[in-house]
């Protein structure tokens, strides 16, 4: 799906109901585990308590979730660092206390090296990339059945993905940042990252650390939830 819109440069409304496709096999999974019962089908909330969804689960929610979770990672980058460093804070967040942390002991070894050349700026993500990363983040989490803590984990990105499509939609005007060469700033808060350099220019260095930082805050919080529900 990634390289695919890479090559052709896809709509929006078209790339974002793409990661379905990729759900089924996820959906197979939850299928097969509701029949047997050995999925939990309900999700407990701070507050709210236990949502019981039964059979919705397989057919609404797990799609929900990678969809959700493959096109806010995916919309979250443009900067050399930003599509590999955070969503690696948010698998270590969910494996901190996943029994089933073994599974993803690879994928975030070979994300890390990525991460390393991609910060230098040797080597571009791009959406192949931000696809990949983002269905694996979502399988794990619903294999390993730590729904809540990556919807914390994942609050930054849904705020970005949120504001982006509120001002594409009412405002008409896509987010877009000024580099003079050293800095970047912007006039506008229409991303994540518009919002962090509205008139306040800072280094793409400088950018990617904070939003970095913002991630691991809330993945810390999605740990820390996870240990009291």
């Amino acid at each position: 799906m990634g390289l695919l819109d890479d090559f052709m440069d896809l709509k929006w409304r078209y790339k974002a109901f793409m990661p379905l496709i990729a759900a089924l096999p996820l959906m197979y999974y939850a299928f097969e585990g509701l029949q047997i019962d050995a999925i939990r089908t309900s999700i407990s909330l701070p507050f709210l308590g236990t949502l019981h969804f039964g059979a919705y689960y397989v057919f609404l929610i797990v799609p929900i979730i990678v969809m959700i979770v493959t096109n806010t990672v995916n919309q979250l980058g443009g900067l050399n660092g930003l599509e590999t460093v955070c969503p690696a804070i948010v698998i270590f967040g969910l494996m901190a206390f996943s029994p089933a942390y073994i599974l993803m002991v690879g994928p975030l070894f070979f994300w890390l090296i990525l991460a390393y050349f991609n910060v230098r700026g040797k080597i571009f993500v791009g959406n192949a990339g931000s696809f990949a990363i983002g269905i694996t983040i979502a399988s794990f989490a619903v294999i390993s059945d730590l729904k809540v803590s990556l919807l914390i984990s994942l609050l930054p990105y849904i705020f970005n993905s949120a504001i982006i499509l509120l001002a594409v939609f009412f405002v008409h005007k896509k987010a877009a940042v000024t580099f003079d060469g050293k800095r970047l700033s912007s006039e506008s808060r229409k991303s994540l990252v518009t919002t962090i350099t509205y008139h306040r220019p800072l280094t793409e260095r400088q950018v990617v650390i904070i939003i970095s930082a913002i991630v691991a805050l809330f993945a810390l919080l999605g740990v820390l939830t996870q240990l009291l529900t």
